[in-house]
């Protein structure tokens, strides 16, 4: 079962892309198992699964026999097996990263939605590694890739119908019955049908630590926050809570009610910094004062 703080993001997401929560929010479950992160090296992470044999073909002959002898890469599908731990398959990606970056980062299936690196172009990301950094972005940012990819695929129409058949044999591919994805995502959605997504999180403040706060400081990151997603709530992560509701014009008290968690969800207007958000602040508060 999703957390709160999770299916709040989804929720928000399904809403960005005129998709049903609760259908969504199924997606999302059966896909990761209920888990939206791993803790590696003190820092979450989206869930990976590793692919030898899409790496294998996305090498030189040069690369490709070095990768093949590190046992990194195989044509045969299924043949490098991915360790039981995300720790271990975050070491595994490092290593092959290490022989071949973007080949290494195509080979991957990416967040809730599993979704592979190798469809950067087709679902409009300028490179893999802007896929790769809105999986590493959050929940929302998993979500958002996984929304991305049902609305490209043409997949939009079967979810919002409820058809777990359709939808779950060109998700999943033709043994999704064998998987029972189908029944899985029916299951999960009427349980989600009766949660309300808009149901609010407990306000998180000063001193909270935990799961929740390093996605509050990832969310923060992504919106031009230079911050440590150490899971505790600081003097930096608060100082950094009351920038971005002054930028938003909200009362700067550093505290991250869920108005300010939907703020966060929705996907930045750009890439500018923090410096210039707060530049555009002082600005527009000074010509509301003259």
């Amino acid at each position: 079962m999703l957390t709160k703080d999770t299916i709040n993001d989804i929720a928000a997401v399904a809403r960005e892309f005129n998709l049903e929560p609760a259908a969504l929010l199924a997606v999302a479950e059966v896909e990761s198992g209920g888990q939206v992160y791993a803790v590696v090296d003190d820092k979450p992470e989206p869930l990976i699964r590793f692919e030898g044999h899409y790496f294998d073909r996305r090498l030189t002959p040069e690369k490709q026999l070095r990768a093949r002898a590190e046992k990194l890469a195989s044509p045969i599908a299924g043949k490098i097996p991915n360790p039981r731990t995300q720790a271990g398959r975050w070491r595994l990606l490092e290593r092959a990263a290490a022989i071949d970056r973007k080949a290494a980062y195509e080979s991957v299936s990416w967040g809730v939605g599993q979704v592979m690196g190798a469809h950067w172009a087709w679902l409009g990301f300028d490179s893999v590694d802007a896929l790769v950094e809105e999986a590493r972005g959050g929940a929302d940012g998993q979500a958002r890739l996984m929304a991305r990819y049902i609305e490209k695929a043409g997949l939009a129409e079967a979810l919002t119908a409820r058809n777990w058949n359709a939808f779950a044999r060109r998700y999943n591919g033709p043994d999704y019955r064998r998987y029972r994805y189908h029944t899985r995502i029916a299951t999960a959605y009427q349980r989600y049908r009766g949660i309300s997504p808009e149901a609010e999180a407990a306000p998180s403040k000063l001193g909270d630590t935990g799961l929740g706060v390093r996605q509050l400081q990832v969310a923060l990151t992504r919106h031009g926050h230079r911050l440590q997603a150490d899971g505790q709530f600081g003097e930096r992560t608060e100082r950094a809570v009351r920038e971005f509701q002054r930028i938003h014009g909200l009362l700067a008290d550093g505290i991250v009610d869920d108005k300010v968690r939907q703020l966060l969800a929705a996907r930045p207007a750009s890439a500018r910094s923090a410096v210039t958000n707060r530049l555009l602040a002082t600005f527009k508060s000074l010509f509301k004062t003259a």
